[in-house]
């Protein structure tokens, strides 16, 4: 029985040795590749944060939050949709302690699609006496779709260069032996400014003015590494 194992493992390690040679004797050609874009980000995340004003006249949060959404809603806002609470597990965080009263505060995400409508927002809230606003970061709908794209691009243009350097040897390229993607993943780009103000005060009258602005564009890569047959 032991001879048998043993003779069993050595054809194995035969097999796996001469399909090892086998693929080393081919005569093959390796290139890489490397494929990029600039996409504009379609998904745009604000920080708000509402405090509870510690004044005579305090404001609550629920009053705040309240007339923020409707602020929100007439600039066209699903705000079921595209805002949300960021601590699920506490709509309040204590951050003020004063005479035996808490001071509470709720912090949201807004989503929003282009420049203009964060201009637009930022300017409501500021209207509304909430400045405790920032872009938190942005991202692009179609990443996956995007990436795949690019790397079929990436493998065409590693062919490309393979026939360019096969032409003149008088050798044809044929199929891929050995493939690997060395492209990085993707991730959101959290922004580093977070007093980024997204309106301007008019020169004439000082009144705040959204700016139809282009956030930093997303650079996507791809870069892939082939290896092809070569045949006479």
């Amino acid at each position: 029985m032991k001879s048998a194992y043993s003779l069993l493992f050595f054809a194995t390690t035969m097999v796996l040795s001469a399909q090892s040679r086998n693929f080393l004797d081919v005569p093959y050609l390796e290139t890489s590749a490397r494929v990029d874009t600039l996409v504009t980000p379609d998904k745009i995340y604000l920080s708000i944060t509402i405090q509870e004003k510690d004044s005579k006249g305090r404001k609550s949060v629920e009053e705040q939050e309240n007339k923020m959404a409707q602020s929100l809603k007439n600039l066209g806002i699903d705000v079921d949709k595209q805002l949300t609470i960021k601590d699920l597990a506490s709509n309040y965080r204590k951050y003020f302690l004063r005479s035996k009263e808490v001071l509470k505060s709720k912090q949201y995400s807004l989503l929003v699609r282009d420049g203009l409508t964060a201009g637009k927002v930022m300017a409501a809230l500021e209207d509304l006496d909430i400045a405790n606003t920032y872009l938190e970061k942005t991202e692009y709908s179609k990443m996956d779709q995007l990436e795949l794209e690019l790397k079929s691009k990436a493998v065409n243009k590693a062919k490309k260069k393979a026939d360019a350097l096969t032409q003149p040897l008088g050798q044809q390229v044929g199929r891929a032996i050995h493939i690997v993607d060395n492209s990085q993943p993707y991730y959101p780009q959290y922004s580093d400014n977070r007093q980024l103000k997204l309106y301007a005060e008019s020169a004439a009258n000082r009144t705040p003015e959204p700016l139809d602005i282009g956030f930093e564009k997303i650079r996507v890569e791809s870069t892939v590494n082939v290896k092809f047959k070569l045949t006479e």
